[in-house]
């Protein structure tokens, strides 16, 4: 009778473990189902909002396909009228394009000795002033979110018409850009070196100067080469606010609808801007 009741249990026992399997299997596909109705719920709604922000965007921003079509053979005629390029101003535009590659490059040296300390000072794991990190960032965040156009055409009306006020503004721009991504890949840095050298009584600037500043240089090279050639094409529309260089020209060509001088401006630009993409490329390799 023993043995009959010992089995009689082990099948008892089976079948309810058999039922409670079945029963978190239940549970599961339950909690499953809903979780998964859950999950397209939310990607719909997802797909709803960007089309109702792509769908809005395009009212605000008033494109109209029927336009450009229009638009389209007035272009044509103007390239028709652009040939034979004028190339008797050759010189003045040279000299022009001269200014604008000069505004490029004092601004964003300027730019850059001033990133490095501000980049410092706005690194949460190196700055010496930690109650001044989040100022540091708002600083450059400000100087960022303004363009290099926006600052131009202000020190255009404070230090008068020239490449002078492109200068500024190409500046100040570059200064909260760089510094701003010079400070976060200082964040992500290893600070194993720096540390080494802090424990032989090196002073925190000294630590900065021989252990940290080596290993983000050739990062900070780089991105200051970027910024060169980025500001040499931006400076290219400076002059249109009078902040000289070559779209001093461009303005005027484009006011007296000379296609042909316009034409030749625009070839000098790119002739320009790819010799100096191709040589900082080469700079960099070299660089890094």
């Amino acid at each position: 009778m023993s043995d009959a009741g010992a089995v009689l249990d082990a099948a008892v026992d089976t079948s309810t473990a058999v039922s409670d399997s079945a029963s978190r299997a239940r549970l599961a596909y339950a909690a499953g189902l809903r979780g998964g109705s859950r999950s397209r719920v939310k990607f719909v709604l997802i797909v709803l909002a960007v089309a109702a922000f792509y769908a809005t965007s395009w009212q605000l921003a008033q494109v109209d396909l029927a336009r450009l079509i229009t638009g389209l053979p007035k272009l044509g005629h103007w390239l028709a009228q652009a040939w034979p390029p004028k190339t008797d101003e050759l010189p003045l535009f040279l000299l022009r394009m001269a200014e604008t590659v000069a505004m490029a490059a004092i601004g964003t040296t300027a730019a850059t000795l001033l990133a490095i300390p501000m980049a410092v000072l706005a690194s949460r794991n190196i700055t010496p002033f930690p109650k001044l990190y989040l100022p540091a960032r708002w600083f450059l965040n400000a100087l960022r979110g303004i363009d290099s156009f926006v600052f131009a055409l202000l020190f255009v009306a404070a230090v008068g018409l020239g490449p002078f006020a492109g200068v500024i503004g190409i500046a100040l721009h570059t200064w909260g850009s760089a510094a701003k991504f010079f400070a976060d890949h200082i964040e992500n840095a290893q600070m194993g070196p720096l540390e080494a050298v802090r424990t032989t009584g090196a002073g925190r600037y000294t630590a900065i100067l021989y252990a940290l500043l080596p290993d983000v240089q050739p990062v900070l090279l780089s991105t200051t080469l970027f910024w060169w050639e980025f500001n040499v094409r931006a400076s290219t529309v400076l002059g249109v606010v009078g902040a000289g260089g070559i779209g001093l020209e461009l303005k005027n060509s484009m006011d007296l609808l000379d296609f042909s001088r316009l034409f030749t401006i625009i070839a000098l630009i790119l002739v320009v801007v790819t010799l100096l993409d191709q040589f900082s490329g080469w700079l960099r390799k070299r660089l890094t």
